[in-house]
């Protein structure tokens, strides 16, 4: 099993407070020796020591999970693990170490990117408006992933937004509608659409939302033009916090920006979050209560991150039937693949055999790390007979320390249900993996014509001891 991050993330951070070993501990009250043990992951932490570490280092206790270490370190892997760098193998060590000093790291994966880009468009595949350090979608992917899907300036806007409705859930589509039509003039149809779900035309003040879409997406396509009208200046005040490095990205996320606002309006923050623990993050529930879909519910759950008032921390993830990524944003901890496809294994793309159906797994990566994970299908609908149906599956999933907080663990053995994935076939060293795609890049490929094992791919383990 992988040694703890705690120690790495405390020494980051005592670094950030420009704090020595000696006056952090005189801080904690414990000795210096003790403090460059617990720096170097060869003592634990006690609870009442982790919460002085958050009180001394004037961080919140999510900020030493180690989470961010963690994220940089599969990335800092996944990079040094593409054979086409020609580079010699970099021991998990000096991952690690690099791991460590995340403005190191960063450029480390930024150059990387620029690298990846250049390749490709030395390759024929040029991008329209020229070479890239990060593809927009990405960028804009990662903005949100960053900030763990949370925007306190955000939910402070929709909530004064929500108060002027003073509506109630299943009376918020047509509290939103009136507001629109006596504060802005806007008229809403709903009709045939031309390939397109919603269409505003700004010099009638006519909006249109496709036949084609359900209920409660209609009711999130007004507020998303609601929010447009009357909350864009909260949303351009946190894209101007961390400017995006073309306008490409800079649209992507604030268009992203804009459907975190409308997600808020409909789910208020103290009202979901209450929901969301009395009813044990029953998605199903939740989306009904609130008069919203299985994926807004899913995302609104991975979005509960305020200060003093946090949900149980999700992932969120969206996956398409190829295996594409087209969406998400990690509170939880999990460390998403950056680059290639993941696990098979995982309920994410197992979840495609069930459509229509909540899969559940608890999953155990390869450091023993486990996560209750849940999926489903969700399908929206296509344009005309004969074209395929839109069709993705939507997952969140947290940590399987917070499982008896969540319905969908109800009745599970979390010791003997664990079902072991890995990253990606590439990083995983699972040995006798029947759903293995690939051989791991770090390990020899050795061949026997006189045995077949369960795994395609045979290569070499390190000897124990």
């Amino acid at each position: 099993m992988a040694r703890p991050l705690l120690g790495r993330t405390v020494r980051r951070l005592r670094g950030e407070a420009a704090l020595t070993q000696q006056a952090l501990a005189a801080r904690l009250g414990i000795s210096a020796s003790y403090l460059n043990l617990i720096e170097h992951d060869q003592r634990g932490v006690t609870a009442g020591l982790l919460l002085k570490l958050a009180e001394v280092l004037r961080v919140d206790l999510a900020a030493l999970s180690g989470n961010t270490e963690r994220q940089l370190e599969l990335g800092l892997r996944e990079v040094f693990a593409d054979l086409l760098l020609g580079a010699d193998p970099v021991p998990e060590a000096e991952a690690q170490a690099l791991a460590a000093a995340p403005n190191a790291a960063r450029a480390v994966l930024a150059l990387y990117r620029a690298w990846r880009v250049a390749r490709e468009d030395a390759g024929g595949i040029a991008l329209p408006s020229g070479r890239r350090i990060l593809l927009p979608n990405e960028e804009a992917r990662d903005f949100f992933h960053d900030r763990n899907n949370h925007f306190p300036a955000l939910e402070a806007a929709a909530e004064a937004l929500g108060a002027a409705l003073a509506a109630g859930p299943h009376e918020m589509n047509h509290a939103i509608a009136e507001r629109l039509r006596r504060l802005h003039g806007v008229s809403v149809t709903v009709r045939p659409l031309e390939a397109a779900l919603r269409s505003f035309d700004p010099d009638t003040r006519a909006l249109a939302l496709s036949e084609s879409l359900p209920r409660e997406s209609r009711g999130f396509q007004m507020a998303f033009q609601l929010a447009l009208l009357e909350a864009r200046d909260a949303a351009e005040a946190v894209l101007a916090d961390s400017p995006p490095s073309s306008e490409e990205a800079a649209m992507l996320i604030r268009i992203g920006l804009l459907n975190y606002l409308a997600a808020a309006l409909l789910m208020p923050y103290a009202p979901f979050l209450a929901a969301a623990a009395a009813l044990r993050y029953d998605i199903e529930a939740l989306a009904a209560r609130f008069g919203v879909s299985f994926e807004q519910a899913c995302q609104r759950i991975a979005a509960l991150g305020r200060p003093g008032a946090r949900g149980v921390p999700f992932f969120f993830l969206r996956v398409d039937p190829a295996g594409n990524v087209t969406k998400r944003f990690s509170a939880a901890g999990f460390p998403f693949a950056r680059y290639g496809g993941s696990c098979p294994r995982w309920v994410v793309h197992t979840a495609f055999a069930r459509p229509g159906e909540i899969q559940v797994q608890l999953a155990e990566l390869p450091d023993g790390a486990a996560f209750l994970c849940l999926a489903r299908t969700v399908a929206r609908a296509p344009s005309r007979w004969g074209e395929p149906p839109p069709t993705h599956v939507v997952a969140i999933g947290c940590a399987a320390a917070h499982a008896a907080e969540v319905v969908y663990a109800d009745g599970l053995d979390l010791a003997a249900a664990r079902v072991g994935i890995g990253l990606s076939c590439r990083l995983c060293e699972r040995v006798e993996c029947r759903s293995r795609a690939f051989p791991p890049l770090a390990h020899r490929l050795v061949g026997d014509p006189l045995t077949r094992g369960a795994s395609p791919y045979r290569f070499e383990t390190p000897a124990a001891g």
